[in-house]
């Protein structure tokens, strides 16, 4: 990789989910233009629609969201090309989101299909070991066709005594667990945490400072607003739309910006990430930026820029995000992807 370059890594959707793809594909980034150069697919995997790091060796790995779920981890060398290590049964249906332990130790997955959390060890390299859990949430929420049963959306692990957050849009709940190291399993924290009916959350985003988190409710086009307290307790402190736009509204991506000052949404249907800055009262919207699509999946901030994938528009979009404030402007050409729906620095 030549002088200070890096190279992304996208994940999609296949053919055996309905999409278009061919598996994980790789983009070289300059990071002060922001420009992305294609660089082709780099593993043939089915429907690898959510992408992690490990935090400290060179190994990636995807959800395989498929009817009978798996896991595929990868080496990554220096280019930015990846080999196979293997796969894992998630023990679930649809799995869609997955993420690693700040220390390296475990792997959560969400299976949204089976509406179930999914835990494997990882060894000193990376490599995953056998399940060591599967927690099934259990009930349904108000809507008929989107909350029929369980549907965990995302896992997102805590530092300290902080717990794992398990959000779940079938239950409109945040649940939360202890990891039990030398089981590997996942001790519940009660009680689990009731968003307002038919929010359907979907992706919740940490403050920096560790004491506030925020989701995207998917069904309500909301944001739901937290604190999180030292021992893992979440008090909602507020809601504030997720869109001012007029229209379907249904948002996905949500994060925080590395200096805590602006909180970004990514919101489909109406093709826009919404900007909120982030003071001591409600998120304030500051602007709303067209992405040039109508289906923005998934997002992530990388330096001065913002990455969109476009799931419908099979493209990723480059944003330079000003520094002032925290609006995300359009550079350059959209990189031409399948459909998209993972960025991953």
């Amino acid at each position: 990789m030549a002088g200070r370059e890096q190279v992304v890594h996208i994940g999609g959707y296949t053919a055996h989910s309905g999409g278009r793809g061919t598996g994980i594909v790789a983009a070289r980034r300059d990071p002060e233009s922001g420009a992305l150069t294609a660089l082709g697919t780099v593993a043939v995997t089915a429907s690898p629609s959510f992408l992690a790091r490990h935090p400290t060796r060179p190994v990636l790995y995807a959800v395989n969201e498929l009817p009978t779920g798996e896991i595929s981890a990868l080496g990554v060398d220096a280019d930015g090309g990846l080999a196979a290590i293997g796969s894992w049964p998630t023990g679930g249906a649809e799995p869609c989101h997955l993420a690693v332990a700040p220390d390296g130790t475990h792997l959560f997955v969400a299976n949204y299909g089976s509406g179930s959390v999914a835990v494997f060890p990882l060894d000193p390299d990376g490599t995953p070991g056998e399940r060591t859990d599967l927690v099934t949430h259990q009930g349904h929420g108000v809507d008929p066709e989107r909350q029929e049963r369980a549907h965990a959306h995302m896992v997102s692990p805590g530092t300290g005594r902080q717990p794992l957050l398990a959000v779940d849009l079938g239950t409109d709940s945040i649940y939360r667990y202890d990891l039990d190291g030398a089981s590997g399993r996942l001790v519940p924290r009660a009680p689990r945490v009731r968003t307002a009916s038919g929010a359907g959350p979907r992706h919740l985003a940490r403050h920096p400072d560790g004491r506030r988190c925020y989701v995207s409710g998917e069904l309500d086009g909301s944001v739901l607003v937290y604190d999180l307290t030292d021992d893992g307790a979440l008090h909602q402190q507020g809601r504030v739309d997720a869109s001012g736009r007029a229209g379907h509204v249904q948002p996905s991506e949500i994060a925080v910006g590395a200096d805590g000052r602006f909180l970004y949404v990514s919101n489909r249907g109406v093709g826009t990430v919404a900007v909120f800055a982030l003071g001591a009262g409600p998120p304030e919207l500051v602007d709303e930026v067209d992405t040039g699509g109508e289906w923005p999946r998934h997002f992530v901030l990388v330096g001065a820029h913002l990455y969109v994938a476009d799931e419908r528009a099979d493209m990723v979009r480059t944003f330079r995000v000003d520094r002032k404030n925290g609006v995300p402007v359009a550079v350059g050409e959209p990189l031409p992807v399948a459909s998209p729906t993972c960025v991953l620095p």
